[in-house]
């Protein structure tokens, strides 16, 4: 919300810089008509009209109050300096009507553009009108046809008032739909991607388990022992590259591609698992470093206990993010997952329920690692895994 209103501010002050600059090129135009002004009018209306330019400009770019402040009194003063400066008894002429006029309904009403926003400032406004009013009933007392400045005083700060508290209403009203559209777009693509995703583990699943499972369930017939083993061992690989976060690549009806390897390289599969849980609604913070070459029995059970941390975050937590931090040593490679979620009472944890003991705590201790884990209510969760290198 706060971005909304900053974009709507910028959009005022260029309109107010924009349209007072106009306005001042206008005066400009106006006081060089041939005789018009006196030669003396004309040279002291010259540096009132530069600070007021000075003014715009800066109103703009900033849209600090002091500008506002600078804009007002040099337009005044610029209205009253031409008013009484030319009093006579035949009152003022054309170009000097013409110039109050334009000084009063278009340089200076620029400013309502950037007070309409909030209600201090619409005190402002009223003052600043006010004010201007006055200088224009002033500089403009002796002349006949006084109230044609007047009118356009009071026409033109109406206008640009009235158009600039609608864009003030409108330019956050507007943000908030784009917003509401780019939410739903996210939200419809999310959908798809699941729905993809579904059906192509739904192709993999049935060129490849349930096809050896059927084969099974016929007890095999037409097919050796031998290649039924192989093709339950290919599904057993392929099943725990799904759970550690790969993607197999297809090459034919019933065989993936699979990276079978004795060694791998941490960090290049704990990309996999941030993007699944990712794609689950957590996202996951990676810090530390990932370049640690780890035996692939050991890599396996590391990612698989880091992923039922994860996995518990994003069930229990009430938390959308979760922090894993990557440390290693000589002989340890560490993980610790922090989340800023609900937390629990360790001590009122049942022994019956085998999740964290099995999944995390035993599949460590298999390959001599080991698991620690540290929470209480309202205070987060944080568990820090450690596997030999």
């Amino acid at each position: 919300m706060q971005r909304i209103y900053k974009e709507r501010d910028r959009l005022l002050r260029k309109a107010a810089r924009l349209g007072g600059l106009a306005g001042s090129s206008a005066v400009l135009l106006v006081m060089l008509v041939p005789g018009g002004l006196s030669v003396s009018v004309l040279l002291g209306s010259l540096p009132l009209l530069l600070l007021l330019v000075v003014g715009q400009y800066l109103l703009g770019r900033t849209g600090r109050m002091r500008w506002v402040t600078l804009i007002l009194i040099s337009g005044n003063a610029l209205i009253l300096l031409v008013g009484l400066s030319a009093q006579r008894a035949a009152g003022l002429n054309l170009v000097e009507e013409a110039v109050i006029g334009a000084v009063a309904a278009g340089a200076l009403s620029c400013v309502a553009l950037v007070l309409v926003v909030n209600g201090p400032r619409m005190l402002l406004l009223l003052a600043a009108f006010c004010a201007t009013v006055a200088s224009v009933l002033a500089g403009t007392r002796a002349a006949e046809t006084a109230v044609v400045p007047l009118l356009l005083t009071l026409s033109c700060w109406t206008a640009i008032a009235v158009i600039a508290w609608w864009l003030a209403q409108s330019v956050p009203r507007v943000m908030q739909r784009i917003d509401e559209i780019g939410r739903a777009h996210l939200a419809e693509r999310h959908a798809s991607e699941l729905e993809a995703q579904r059906r192509q583990d739904a192709r993999l699943l049935h060129d490849t388990v349930l096809a050896t499972l059927t084969l099974l369930a016929h007890s095999g017939v037409g097919v050796s022992p031998a290649a039924l083993r192989d093709q339950s061992g290919d599904d057993a690989r392929l099943l725990r590259q799904l759970r550690l976060g790969g993607l197999p690549t297809p090459r034919r009806s019933g065989v993936y591609t699979l990276e079978p390897a004795t060694e791998s390289t941490l960090g290049s599969t704990l990309e996999s698992v941030k993007q699944r849980f990712g794609r689950m609604g957590l996202e996951v913070d990676w810090h530390g470093s990932g370049q640690v070459l780890l035996p692939s029995d050991v890599l396996d059970s590391f990612l698989l206990a880091l992923g039922e941390c994860l996995e518990n975050v994003r069930r229990h937590a009430g938390v959308a993010r979760a922090d894993v931090t990557i440390t290693d040593d000589d002989t340890t490679v560490r993980a610790m997952v922090t989340d800023a979620g609900v937390g629990f009472d360790l001590s009122g944890v049942s022994a019956e329920r085998l999740g964290f003991a099995e999944s995390v705590v035993a599949r460590l201790r298999d390959v001599g690692g080991n698991a620690r884990l540290f929470s209480s209510p309202g205070s987060g969760t944080t568990v820090v895994l450690e596997v030999p290198k």
